[in-house]
């Protein structure tokens, strides 16, 4: 396969979420990755063919509470240049395969761990969730209308973003610096910590005073020019226009320019009646008919779309962010590489034995 970490050879032990997703980012960059799975029938969150986070990989089956399957597998880490996994602290190291294992057998190896809690802590042997991780790190908070319990969309703060792609930076930046110095680390990716350094821009504007503590109150989730909005059609609309030239561009695209209602963008305390006014206004059209004003100005606007319908939508059809394999809609690898192409060709995992993975990461 080819992409910008061709040549780059990863293990990944079965799991779900964070640690397969990261693989599967990995193996859309190029990299040539092996997942380890369990023989038997397919384990929790495996729909075989349909698991998207499977493309690009090899699978080995190997039994890893069979002391000749471990031997077979530290073969393959001599030769790996990382080593990826999600499991609760320890159980790795009761498998005999644990870090300190692995870097003995192969000094250069980067061993990436991504777990919830983190690898110690009060915490650290709690079972938990995305939501769970993202309401003990205060990434949840500003979550949801004022009032209303926080609420934010499954899986993505927690588990992708604060997990998976923090493992994933993490194992790039630790290959790195062993590819200078002979040297591997282990990458502790806890979803806690990701989603926590994720408020860093947040926090900045807490300490400006942009943002306070209670809910609702804040200049990204209280201010009628920051929200959605339920159309006529039971569709729903974005509106983002935090810069006055983008308030301004919004008040005379609904004709309220001259209304003194609207004249005090920043004022708290008209926030409430100006978004009550704006929720009766967009309920007087469709969602369609929103776009056609509004959508490719500089109002900071959007529709909300399902992903059946960004699919379909021309700015993501152009950009081909979507693709259907088998039938079945997918995201296409990101980021981009514009002048080295990176794709997905090998969409189905690909049956390998270890004979035939050691032959080919040897060459």
């Amino acid at each position: 396969m080819s992409g910008a970490l061709s040549g780059l050879k990863v293990i990944e032990i079965q799991g779900i979420g964070p640690a397969p997703f990261s693989g599967m980012h990995l193996a859309d960059l190029g990299a040539d990755v092996v997942v380890v799975e369990r023989p038997g029938p397919p384990q929790f969150g495996d729909i075989g063919d349909k698991t998207i986070t499977k493309r690009g990989k090899k699978v080995l089956k190997l039994n890893l509470k069979n002391q000749d399957d471990v031997e077979a597998l530290k073969k393959l880490v001599g030769v790996a240049d990382g080593l990826i996994e999600g499991m609760r602290p320890g159980v790795m190291e009761r498998l005999g395969l644990g870090p300190d294992v692995c870097l003995e057998i192969n000094p250069k190896l980067v061993y990436g761990r991504v777990t919830g809690w983190g690898q110690d802590g009060p915490l650290a042997h709690a079972a938990g969730h995305d939501i769970n991780y993202n309401a003990l790190s205060g990434a949840l908070w500003y979550s949801g209308k004022p009032g209303d319990p926080p609420f934010a969309t499954p899986t993505l703060i927690g588990d992708i973003a604060g997990g998976a792609l923090y493992l994933t930076i993490g194992m790039l930046a630790g290959i790195l610096k062993a590819r200078e110095t002979g040297q591997g680390d282990v990458i502790d990716a806890a979803m806690v910590d990701g989603s926590a350094h994720m408020m860093n821009l947040i926090l900045s504007l807490k300490a400006a005073g942009g943002v306070v503590d209670e809910r609702g109150k804040s200049v990204l989730d209280g201010p009628h020019w920051f929200d959605t909005y339920e159309c006529k059609c039971g569709g729903f609309i974005s509106i983002g226009s935090l810069e006055p030239q983008f308030y301004a561009l919004l008040l005379e695209k609904l004709k309220l320019s001259n209304d003194p209602d609207f004249k005090e963008q920043m004022d708290v305390l008209k926030w409430p009646k100006q978004k009550a006014r704006l929720t009766d206004l967009f309920l007087t059209s469709s969602r369609d008919e929103w776009c056609d004003l509004m959508e490719g100005t500089d109002i900071c606007f959007a529709p909300v779309l399902s992903p059946t319908e960004a699919a379909e939508h021309p700015h993501m059809k152009a950009r081909q962010a979507y693709e259907h394999i088998d039938g079945n809609l997918e995201a296409r690898p990101a980021p981009r590489f514009l002048t080295n192409k990176t794709n997905s060709d090998r969409h189905l995992a690909e049956l390998g034995t270890l004979q035939k993975i050691l032959i080919s990461w040897s060459k």
